[in-house]
């Protein structure tokens, strides 16, 4: 017997809680989540795959995000921020991330690293000027840190600016910059001519600033990636963060992604774990569904023990967040082991599904396909480990 397929069908999606962790979450919690997920199963995995397939960004999905309040989250309502805690914030990166990755991605970049930077090192004129536009989706920000020949290592980097009588002159390039084709502005980090890392608003229109697509991806699919490219762009001096000093300024907006992807990750290994389960209670070889052989049981359990304890490290950095106490380490820790555990659920889940595993039918080899990227980003699996290392033993492995 084989089940009936998932692609264009009613999301029926529930989720896994073995151990009763909504009991410790308020009744806010709980509304965030079931209305984040209400809101990807009606927007999100109906017409996910088709985009994922035609390598396509759905851009209405912009304004979408916004109306549900997926847009500075966390940030005063002045701003037009959602004014929630950080448990919130990460429920619902959970949610839209257990629809896509890409989605997720597009959410972070908007609140995590255009957002914040701006609401935390920025002037009151810039949080009034740019903060309640992106909050409502009329502008889609992007953030530029990596280069092309500094990934890991982003202080090495080679884009900078001058000072002239009114202006900043920035020259260089940026990679893999999610949002950036669509991007109406990007938050740019960049050395000025004494080599301190500052942060500049960079605006679409600006002569000498292009955002080339990057294509051929075969992973965030639905994302929209490229480059970040300034030939003698003129930025006005009101465009600089004044309160962006250094490369520390910058790796604190990674920080408040990374949480966000520790969160997301779950959200996929609940997909595919969910995905595996319905398969394999429905599908029957040799007599029986495939559910009550040991080798599938012992995969379905073992998924769920990790996603249990990676549902019990979120919960608790999102505390320590709240608290204003979670260190990177802390969220190094999480990012790493999550979205590693996403990975393997991923991967026995398709096994799970034999050969209907890799086809569009069914969402895991999309998920697959995006974890390899969210593996890598906002400091990859090794980084994290180093980061930890350093943490661990107070000897730095690394500049």
């Amino acid at each position: 017997m084989q089940p009936t397929t998932a692609r264009n069908k009613t999301d029926l999606f529930e989720s896994p809680d073995f151990y009763n962790i909504d009991d410790l979450l308020t009744p806010e919690h709980r509304l965030v989540r079931s209305s984040m997920r209400d809101f990807v199963k009606r927007e999100i995995t109906p017409i996910i795959e088709d985009y994922a397939e035609r390598a396509e960004f759905p851009a209405f999905i912009v304004k979408k995000f916004a109306q549900i309040g997926a847009f500075g989250t966390t940030l005063p309502s002045e701003y037009g921020g959602g004014g929630l805690d950080y448990l919130s914030y990460g429920l619902m990166m959970q949610e839209i991330e257990r629809g896509d990755s890409g989605m997720r991605s597009t959410v972070s970049v908007q609140s995590s690293l255009v957002m914040y930077p701006i609401y935390a090192y920025g002037s009151e004129e810039q949080k009034r000027r740019f903060l309640p536009r992106l909050a409502s989706g009329d502008l889609l920000g992007c953030f530029g840190l990596t280069e092309p020949g500094h990934g890991s290592n982003p202080g090495g980097m080679e884009t900078g600016f001058i000072e002239r009588s009114d202006y900043y002159l920035l020259n260089g390039s940026k990679m893999w910059i999610t949002n950036s084709p669509l991007a109406d502005i990007a938050l740019v980090w960049a050395k000025n001519d004494q080599g301190a890392i500052k942060g500049l608003i960079v605006e679409r229109g600006m002569e000498g600033f292009s955002t080339p697509e990057i294509h051929n991806k075969l992973s965030l699919r639905a994302s929209i990636t490229g480059e970040l490219v300034f030939e003698d762009v003129k930025v006005p001096k009101e465009n600089l963060l004044p309160g962006a000093e250094g490369l520390k300024a910058a790796l604190s907006c990674l920080d408040q992604a990374r949480y966000g992807i520790a969160w997301g990750a779950v959200g996929v290994a609940m997909d595919c774990y969910e995905t595996a389960r319905r398969y394999a209670q429905e599908r029957v070889q040799f007599g029986k569904p495939i559910a009550g052989f040991q080798l599938t049981q012992k995969k379905l359990a073992e998924m769920l023990t990790e996603i249990t304890k990676a549902q019990l490290i979120c919960w608790r950095l999102g505390m320590l967040k709240d608290q204003g106490t979670a260190t990177s380490a802390q969220i190094s820790l999480a990012k790493r082991n999550n979205v590693e555990m996403a990975l393997r659920v991923a991967r026995e889940s398709r096994q799970i599904l034999g050969g209907m595993g890799i086809t569009s039918d069914y969402p895991i080899m999309r998920h697959l396909m995006n974890l390899e990227s969210v593996v890598t980003y906002e400091g990859t699996h090794d980084i994290h480990l180093l980061i930890l290392g350093a943490e661990i033993t107070g000897l730095p492995a690394f500049k």
